[in-house]
């Protein structure tokens, strides 16, 4: 036990010491305050006080409807409340080309020296086709063609209804669309979770799952390979078994990986907690739902993710420990490696075709394949919570199946890592899994 604990400690001093390890702790809680800080600041900085001309071509009042609308378009409520547009409108009956031309030249430049954001032009019998120009500086911006169309539409609709001798204001008052307040709802008892920050828990945790098993598992290849290249693996050999090699090496860098994550986690939470304080340092407290982004996080979540975590780390990682012990170069193990990322990319893909009905038959039949429960176990239960029976029903056949992997592939350990210049063929791996111990 002395000396599998002297491997688990090599390997995760080595690591943590590393200046990649420092790097990525840190990006991660950037990662998480960004998905904070960036809505907040997105929908507290909407373009306001834009400078719109309304080239009114229309003989009837329409261009003056569209002028007192666009003024009356505001951003945030009460005393903070600011005017998107600043319109004006020229009246251009018969010569709206003419009107264009010459504000062309003054649309886009600077403050200093223009005096124009767009051109909105409205032609003789817009109302009935539907369709306005617009020539502006930011079309390109989405968001704010999108709030110009929102804008403008009631107005469209209500000078159409207007036409046909309906009153507008009755019937925009029958059309209003349906707002759904959603909130999640887990053991019979309301949270403070929206659907989309139960979205975004589920995305985060799905992809936090998948970059660690792909790149702690990596590092565990990399490091067989390097050890047994430059033949320290024949001097190890020498005082343990090829057993307690592994298991301390994928130990120690799983223990690597838990630590950053427990990083993660810590600022994760704080910044849950301060984000209110956060967005208003920024200027971005009156932003809306966007301190949403960041939910509440049940305890019992964390504990599935980290239990499913390790099972996962140890399944996948001890698969990449035999991969390197089968590889004389990095070449080669990025063509063993192959069938590894399938797993882990399907794992990945199933979590995510749960979200819509994670009770779903799909969604048990994956949470009970030991490749695919440590991604699809904690989704689920982040969406809706699991069963009790359930859940350890999944966790039995998750260490079951570890047990099968860490039996094979230290049957290929063994064997492989003094094992050079020949290359690995499938045939070969099942004579190796089928080879009896001698010693």
């Amino acid at each position: 036990m002395q000396k599998i604990i002297a491997v688990i400690r090599r390997e995760f001093v080595e690591r943590v010491r590393t200046k990649a390890f420092i790097i990525g702790t840190v990006l991660g809680p950037v990662f998480f305050g960004a998905m904070a800080i960036i809505p907040g600041l997105i929908l507290s900085r909407q373009s306001t006080g834009q400078r719109i001309v309304v080239v009114d071509g229309t003989t009837a009042e329409f261009g003056q409807r569209i002028e007192r609308v666009l003024a009356q378009a505001q951003l945030g409520r009460g005393e903070n409340a600011k005017g998107v547009y600043l319109p004006v409108r020229v009246a251009a009956v018969g010569r709206v080309q003419e009107v264009v031309d010459s504000l062309v030249p003054l649309t886009g430049l600077s403050k200093n020296r223009g005096t124009v954001d767009g051109i909105l032009i409205v032609d003789e019998g817009a109302t009935t086709t539907g369709k306005l120009r617009y020539y502006g500086k930011n079309v390109g911006s989405l968001s704010d063609v999108r709030e110009l169309q929102q804008a403008l539409t009631p107005l469209m609709v209500a000078e159409r209804l207007r036409a046909v001798g309906v009153d507008p204001a009755v019937a925009m008052g029958a059309a209003v669309p349906v707002a759904l307040e959603t909130r999640k709802v887990a053991d019979g008892k309301l949270t403070t979770e929206s659907g989309a920050s139960t979205f975004f828990l589920a995305y985060a945790m799905g992809i936090v799952l998948y970059m660690a098993l792909v790149l702690y598992g990596t590092q565990v290849m990399t490091s067989v390979i390097e050890e047994k290249t430059n033949r320290i693996v024949e001097v190890l050999v020498s005082s343990l078994t090829p057993f307690q090699m592994m298991l301390g090496k994928v130990v120690g860098v799983g223990l690597v990986g838990l630590t950053q994550l427990a990083i993660w986690a810590a600022a994760f939470v704080v910044l849950q907690k301060n984000q209110g304080r956060i967005l208003g340092f920024f200027g971005a407290a009156g932003a809306g739902g966007a301190a949403s982004l960041l939910p509440t996080t049940d305890p019992r979540l964390l504990v599935v993710f980290l239990v499913f975590f390790v099972l996962g780390f140890l399944f996948y990682s001890s698969a990449y420990a035999a991969i390197g012990s089968m590889c004389n170069t990095a070449q080669e193990a990025q063509q063993l490696q192959s069938p590894i990322m399938v797993m882990t990319v399907a794992g990945w893909f199933s979590a995510f075709a749960l979200l819509r009905d994670p009770t779903s038959t799909f969604a048990q039949v994956a949470s009970l394949i030991p490749p695919l429960a440590p991604f699809v176990v904690p989704v689920r239960y982040s969406i809706a919570q699991i069963p009790m029976p359930e859940l350890l029903l999944y966790l039995a056949v998750m260490v079951l199946g570890l047990l099968v992997m860490v039996w094979l592939t230290a049957r290929v350990y063994r064997v492989g890592i003094l094992m050079y210049g020949k290359r690995m063929s499938f045939a070969t791996i099942m004579e190796i899994i089928r080879l009896r111990r001698s010693d």
